[in-house]
């Protein structure tokens, strides 16, 4: 939205305060509501943010191994940029006005932390070949009764989720919570977060959506506003929406899969062949070699977390290994020829947990890697069973594996430059250092008494 736009806006409707919010490493959107004055003050001259929200993990524990801010540098203010561009109002927060920011003119480069600063510089390459990358990302999240203070303090044990059974794309189980279950769409759609469908997946309480596609940045900001969303409206209903990739081990867990094809100027989709034999252009099987390529170089920016690996087993509607196949839901990526219109590919492995941002610009950048290499698809498609049929090429087992190989990467390094690698993988040892030193139920219950 332009800025004159705005400031009549704010005028003519006297608004006094303004909602604005940022992604972090783990993809958690931190911000503030700040007064009128201080938001017009920061259109020109961006706005104080402490850097700590890229110091600390998911529980505001501070890392003991991050060089972009820790103790060693006082947790000074970093410059954040509003991007008038992502206006929108929160139609269950009485209207506010929001607004998305990042850290991209934090120093020359931007700040090598920040996921969105990162997938504009990727969204830039490709725009620099001519290329217009169009995505989408599909969430399945599972919705649970009661507060987020109650399930805590049954330090989340027996919990209920809204419906029993599994009943995958049921008409029935929605009406249980009807008022919710609409408000989801309705609301997003006011929100600018527009739904392409909504539905029950297989499991108790569980849903899934799409994001309609756009542009890879609009497509991210509006995912990770999509998760943002379902949590605060679940709120409202008396509810807790969940997007932890794996809750249960006995039910399916939590995918979010990103669709993605590459467009020219001229409207046109580059992944589109004319040859109904063969429909997949030269330049999508190139994309889809990078995809699978820098797959095991890259997967903790798709699996970042401890539980996203209880996701990918075998049997769970989730790769276990570089796989690709045409309309093959057991593979890595699945291949949707299609028309002109609607040919792309669906990276599978993300579970609902991914930060939209990263796992964006890993698929991105992949591709672009296949591109710019001229990379021949020289993986076999895998037809049936892809638990199976795996080919020789499995996925890393558990985020200390995975980060290990992505740390020592040279690929990683040099899509996304030594700063950000440095930073994240950092992070993501940090996580396994700390699950490593937890003592789980597991655990009590296996040696507790026996041993």
């Amino acid at each position: 939205m332009e800025k004159d736009k705005i400031l009549d806006l704010l005028k003519k409707e006297n608004i006094q305060k303004i909602k604005f919010g940022f992604s972090d490493i783990d993809g958690v959107l931190r911000g503030k509501v700040v007064h009128k004055d201080k938001f017009l003050d920061a259109i020109d001259k961006n706005i104080g943010f402490c850097d700590v929200v890229f110091g600390w993990d998911t529980n505001d524990q501070c890392y003991d191994n991050s060089q972009i801010t820790g103790w060693h540098t006082g947790f000074p203010d970093t410059r954040a940029s509003i991007d008038l561009n992502t206006f929108r109002r929160v139609p269950w927060d009485n209207q506010i006005p929001f607004f998305l920011a990042d850290f991209s003119q934090a120093t020359p480069e931007g700040l090598a932390a920040c996921p969105r600063t990162l997938l504009k510089k990727i969204r830039k390459s490709a725009e620099e070949m001519g290329l217009q990358a169009i995505f989408s990302m599909e969430f399945e999240w599972f919705n649970f009764v009661g507060t987020p203070n109650q399930i805590a303090e049954s330090g989340y044990r027996n919990l209920q989720p809204i419906t029993p059974g599994m009943f995958g794309y049921s008409i029935v189980r929605p009406s249980q919570y009807k008022d919710f279950f609409n408000a989801l769409f309705d609301q997003l759609l006011q929100f600018d977060v527009p739904v392409e469908g909504i539905h029950t997946e297989t499991g108790p309480g569980v849903y899934e959506a799409t994001v309609i596609y756009d542009d890879v940045l609009n497509a991210a900001d509006k995912a990770i506003l999509f998760k943002t969303g379902v949590k605060e409206i679940a709120l409202q209903h008396g509810l807790v929406a969940s997007f932890m990739a794996k809750w249960n081990e006995q039910l399916p867990g939590c995918g979010g899969h990103i669709h993605q094809s590459l467009w020219n100027e001229s409207g046109v989709n580059l992944f589109h062949s004319e040859n109904m034999a063969g429909p997949m252009s030269e330049l999508m099987k190139s994309y889809l070699a990078g995809i699978l390529k820098c797959l095991p170089e890259v997967l903790p920016m798709y699996a970042p977390n401890i539980n996203s690996y209880k996701r990918l087993r075998e049997g769970a509607w989730a790769p276990t290994a570089v796989t690709w196949g045409r309309d093959n839901r057991t593979t890595a990526v699945r291949v949707i020829d299609g028309d002109a219109k609607s040919g792309r590919l669906e990276m599978r492995v993300p579970g609902a947990d991914a930060n939209p941002y990263l796992a964006m610009a890993a698929c991105l950048a992949s591709g672009l890697y296949g591109i710019k290499n001229n990379l021949k698809l020289d993986i076999e498609a895998t037809t049936g069973n892809g638990y199976k049929n795996t080919g020789s090429v499995m996925l890393p087992s558990n985020l200390q594996e995975a980060t290990a190989r992505m740390k020592q990467s040279a690929i990683a390094r040099e899509l996304f430059g030594d700063g950000f690698v440095n930073h994240f993988t950092g992070t993501r040892e940090w996580e396994w250092r700390e699950y490593a030193k937890a003592v789980t139920d597991w655990e009590l219950r296996r040696y507790f008494e026996i041993i």
